[in-house]
């Protein structure tokens, strides 16, 4: 690297060391929401596969539904040159990533970028370590709106002072860019991430199958107090419409993830959606419990093993329950909808709500329930939810 771009990177370095390095507040009072590319496409992503996927994220309708982030997942990187800087595959991105954010900017979308704390990423390319503040800067001038930060290839790195530093370079670049911390939760980042970044990782990878999805379920299960507006507790990427689980279990996922106010980071071929799929991925109900500005994760109220009870407070006073079978037998349960609006997160004490006071309403059937009869008998088919609202009456 010449020695005038070493000079620079140095100073700017210490500037921003000297300055008082944070992150940008005020950029996700709600989870993110968007598509990122790793879930369906892994490596084989290219200019023209992104922009087809930021049209199809408008012409779908998902952008209408809360989806605003296109992010590239790892591998539109091949090398760093003789100055250090990253350098862009040309033969997938030859129009460059700059014009890349440029066409996504102009759709009214978002634009996101994928490295790593590690000399290399997950997939063998370069990594961000020792070039933290020099990438921030690249970023900044390409217009990116969103970082994921993987964890590959890190060996004796400590994760909190490698993302901190990061962190720093960000916030030097002068430029709001979210902060999506991917540690695999081996570092319980839910302890500390608040102050580095937007979202952190709770667990490892994702799987297209129902044990993996609940298995990251129970992991996240425990972390309600670490998530609100501002950082968010991330249980990975969604995969809904990959054909790994029935459209029940997709239904399912979609509706755990928006109790536990999860980032929503869509991660199927946008432009090869079935109906369902995108009746899952746009169901506006379903969507505003993980969007509530209350920004509460959702907590288990009730584990009788295979049937659950899912609560979520949300603004207003008013509440979300969900009913999950996570068995592989039809289950019918007895609910009482008194119980559920009480319900409260210690559960030896009731919230002062009466039921008189609320509308409830299926939101996956998307109609309301009749209170004649507040307490009835409910059948679950194995690996489904119902989801209610409680409605404060005006």
């Amino acid at each position: 690297m010449p020695q005038k771009t070493k000079f620079l990177i140095f100073i700017f370095t210490l500037i921003a060391l000297g300055s008082s390095a944070q992150k940008y507040e005020n950029l996700v009072p709600t989870p993110p929401m968007g598509w990122n590319s790793w879930n369906k496409f892994a490596c084989n992503v290219s200019e023209k596969l992104i922009m087809q996927m930021a049209d199809q994220m408008i012409s779908s309708g998902m952008h209408d539904a809360g989806y605003e982030y296109i992010v590239i997942d790892d591998c539109w990187q091949v090398d760093r040159d003789e100055n250090g800087n990253i350098v862009v595959d040309k033969d997938r991105f030859p129009s460059g990533i700059k014009a890349l954010a440029d066409y996504i900017h102009a759709k009214g979308l978002k634009f996101g970028i994928y490295s790593c704390a590690g000399s290399k990423t997950c997939a063998g390319r370069p990594g961000g370590r020792g070039h933290e503040f020099q990438d921030a800067l690249t970023y900044a001038k390409w217009g990116v709106d969103y970082l994921k930060y993987d964890w590959c290839n890190t060996t004796t790195q400590e994760a909190k002072s490698s993302y901190t530093t990061m962190r720093d370079g960000l916030f030097a670049a002068k430029r709001p860019i979210v902060f999506s911390l991917c540690e695999w939760g081996t570092a319980k980042p839910w302890e500390w991430a608040k102050e580095v970044g937007h979202l952190w990782r709770t667990t490892g990878d994702i799987v297209d199958r129902w044990d993996s999805m609940i298995d990251i379920l129970d992991k996240n299960r425990e972390l309600a107090k670490y998530a609100g507006p501002g950082g968010w507790n991330d249980p990975d990427m969604l995969e809904v419409g990959n054909g790994g689980m029935t459209t029940e279990e997709y239904r399912t996922h979609f509706s755990l993830w928006c109790m536990m106010a999860a980032p929503l980071m869509a991660g199927n071929d946008l432009g090869n959606m079935a109906p369902e799929t995108k009746e899952i991925l746009t169901n506006s109900e379903i969507i505003a419990l993980d969007q509530d500005k209350l920004g509460k994760q959702g907590f288990c109220y009730r584990d009788n093993g295979d049937y659950e009870i899912w609560i979520k407070k949300l603004d207003g006073k008013e509440k979300a329950a969900l009913l999950l079978n996570r068995g592989d037998e039809e289950k019918t349960v007895q609910v009482d909808f008194n119980v559920l609006l009480r319900a409260n997160d210690d559960y030896w004490s009731n919230e002062p709500y009466k039921l008189i006071d609320y509308k409830v309403r299926d939101l996956w059937l998307h109609k309301e329930v009749s209170m004649d009869k507040p307490v009835i008998n409910i059948t679950l088919p194995p690996h489904t939810v119902k989801v209610f609202r409680f409605i404060k009456k005006s």
